[in-house]
């Protein structure tokens, strides 16, 4: 029952080519850099991302995205302040992108968790993300069929683990991860501290361990808005 891996390198040893990824975080909140820097040192490609955004400067996400290993990527928030990785593969053409809104992005992270196929929503009624979509009038309002996501793989950032699994976050870096975790059939989860069971409250575990695979210990994670600073760019 133990999870806890030695080093980011087992930790992520099992993805393959081609996988679909979930990847947590609210652009720098909640990244979890070390665990995508492992992934371009594996060199796995073919990749189809799930995240808020395309990544900024030139480290984590967007890093994984310049190394050319990511083919789709799905996300509410492509372009920020310093995503220019993307834009630049996207306007050649050279990769994939599934825009979503927000809310709606969460949400069929959440449905794919709870084994719920597809659900209706109001947003993006009349707009171009609508298209191609099916449509249903319900108690005289129209609907946009919005179907669950699934993957085989989320990367997500904790505050706390313990050794079965059970997580904490820290405040807004909490945003996706508890639905990917859900989500994913494997889930990865790079934490700040790792204590042994039955050291973290049960009233205050967001995550149950039922949710994780394995654990690696960071307990000074990267900033990605202080790399970014400093000007450093992955690899």
């Amino acid at each position: 029952m133990d999870k806890i891996c030695p080093s980011v390198e087992v930790a992520i040893a099992g993805i393959k080519e081609g996988a679909t990824i979930m990847v947590g975080g609210f652009g720098e909140a909640g990244s979890p850099i070390e665990l995508i820097h492992a992934l371009i040192d594996k060199g796995v490609g073919d990749l189809t991302i799930i995240n808020n955004n395309a990544g900024n400067g030139a480290v984590g996400l967007a890093a994984l995205i310049g190394a050319g290993q990511v083919r789709k990527i799905v996300c509410s928030y492509p372009r920020s302040s310093n995503s220019k990785i993307f834009s630049e593969l996207y306007r050649r053409g050279e990769i994939e992108l599934e825009l979503v809104p927000q809310g709606t992005l969460a949400e069929r992270i959440r449905a794919g968790g709870a084994g719920i196929p597809a659900f209706y929503t109001p947003t993006s009624l009349g707009t171009p993300l609508a298209e191609g979509k099916e449509v249903r009038e319900i108690k005289g309002r129209n609907y946009v069929l919005e179907y669950n996501l699934t993957a085989d793989i989320a990367l997500i950032r904790a505050e706390k683990a313990d050794t079965l699994g059970n997580l904490t976050y820290n405040k807004a870096a909490r945003n996706f991860g508890p639905i990917m975790a859900m989500a994913a059939t494997t889930t990865i989860v790079q934490a700040r501290e790792v204590v042994q069971a039955g050291e973290i409250n049960p009233e205050v575990v967001v995550t149950p361990g039922l949710f994780v695979d394995q654990i690696i210990e960071i307990t000074n994670p990267a900033i990605e808005s202080q790399l970014i600073n400093e000007g450093v760019s992955y690899p």
